[in-house]
């Protein structure tokens, strides 16, 4: 008997510790590293690098990846634009994997020159939508001024309703 029980309660533990080893590797990458990621883009329009040493300290940060054809990101963009006053704090930064003449033709329509505190590029080995397991665009991820996860959208989301987690 007192080896059933020894069996039993091995058995339990075991199934305990592969159970929240399990979950863990289950939580997304940026859930289990919740800093702002090293990334590097290029910037649009003078082809530079922009990587997460170039943030600005103490300013939120909000992480937008899209497709400059996709017209959920579009649409975002206007609103955004439309609301801009509520993101003059903070830092923006959008990074995508497509060609660099689509961003450069986005940017101009855009007119992302007149916000300085957009930064926009091409992420050229898409490790941003690795780390955030990117499946719809927009995509965006919100870091407090200390560079802190803090909530990511995925899909269509009001602008205000992004603002509200800053």
């Amino acid at each position: 008997m007192k080896r059933f029980v020894f069996i039993v309660a091995a058995w339990f533990l075991c199934q305990q510790s592969f159970a929240q080893i399990a979950g863990i590797d289950s939580l997304p990458t940026y859930k289990k590293y919740p800093d702002v990621p090293l990334f590097s883009i290029i910037r649009v329009p003078d082809s530079t690098t922009f990587t997460k040493a170039d943030l600005e300290k103490n300013k939120p940060l909000v992480l937008i990846l899209f497709s400059p054809d996709c017209e959920h990101c579009q649409r975002e963009t206007d609103s955004l634009e439309k609301h801009f006053d509520l993101f003059k704090k903070a830092q923006i930064v959008m990074a995508t994997p497509l060609d660099y003449i689509h961003i450069q033709n986005f940017y101009k329509k855009y007119n992302i020159a007149d916000y300085p505190n957009i930064t926009i590029g091409k992420d050229p080995i898409w490790y941003l939508g690795g780390f955030y397991n990117v499946r719809n665009f927009p995509t965006i991820v919100v870091y407090d001024k200390h560079g802190k996860f803090v909530q990511i959208f995925e899909g269509s989301v009001s602008v205000t309703k992004v603002a509200a987690v800053l």
